[in-house]
């Protein structure tokens, strides 16, 4: 399950940023990240957050504030990484909106226990996401609408179906053999693998310029990526 949680961590050290991301990455969480609060805040904006880990310590707009900035925009779980132990920086960030925090130096094993804790509380907490936004393209999962700049356009069933389903799965790769089983599985009319094929082509003609989000992967498959 792990493979389909995004999570934004936010930090100007380098080798800080590093570590963190090769824990999560170590764990199958897609990670993305970010060396200040404005650019955490403008991918934000592009890709679907599952949780934020936010360093205190930055110099352009610091842990706090950034907290405070993703909270006007997003409920989103934030745990953020202090380096001093007292109660102070704790408290102050639990009021500007955080859910926990990580003293440094810390585990690996404390970071996956929390970030998984975390998880856990705000599944239940969360509204569903009913729209998914990249860039130009947005997808209405209650209408099963997909619009280009916010203009409609029309797909068929299945080819909605294909686009919602790797979008939700960001960053992975699938193969037709699993595309084909997931999308059309048991229908009358099940077709060859070649129909997942056709139904890309098609599908990247009608998204024009989001085309460029359907990769394919040389010998294994297909995969929806996000590039500007």
């Amino acid at each position: 399950m792990n493979n389909t949680r995004h999570i934004l961590v936010v930090d100007d050290e380098t080798e800080l940023l590093e570590l963190v991301t090769s824990f999560l990455e170590k764990e199958s969480y897609n990670v993305l990240t970010a060396q200040s609060g404005l650019e955490a805040l403008q991918l934000m904006e592009t890709y679907l957050i599952d949780l934020v880990v936010l360093d205190v310590m930055m110099d352009e707009m610091d842990g706090f504030i950034a907290c405070e900035k993703i909270r006007e925009v997003s409920q989103v779980p934030i745990i953020m990484l202090t380096a001093r132990s007292g109660e102070e920086d704790k408290i102050k960030g639990l009021k500007m909106g955080a859910d926990d925090y990580i003293v440094k130096p810390f585990s690996p094993r404390e970071l996956i226990a929390r970030v998984e804790a975390t998880l856990r509380r705000s599944q239940g907490l969360q509204a569903p996401t009913n729209r998914l936004r990249i860039f130009e393209l947005e997808l209405d999962k209650i209408g099963r609408m997909i619009y280009i700049n916010r203009e409609p356009i029309n797909v068929t069933r299945k080819e909605y179906d294909l686009l919602l389903f790797l979008m939700e799965h960001h960053g992975r790769v699938f193969s037709r053999e699993h595309l084909h089983e997931r999308i059309w599985g048991m229908d009358s009319q099940m077709g060859t693998l070649r129909t997942v094929d056709t139904h890309i082509k098609t599908l990247r003609l009608k998204l024009k310029s989001a085309e460029r989000f359907i990769k394919t992967v040389w010998g294994v498959g297909y995969k929806f990526e996000a590039n500007s």
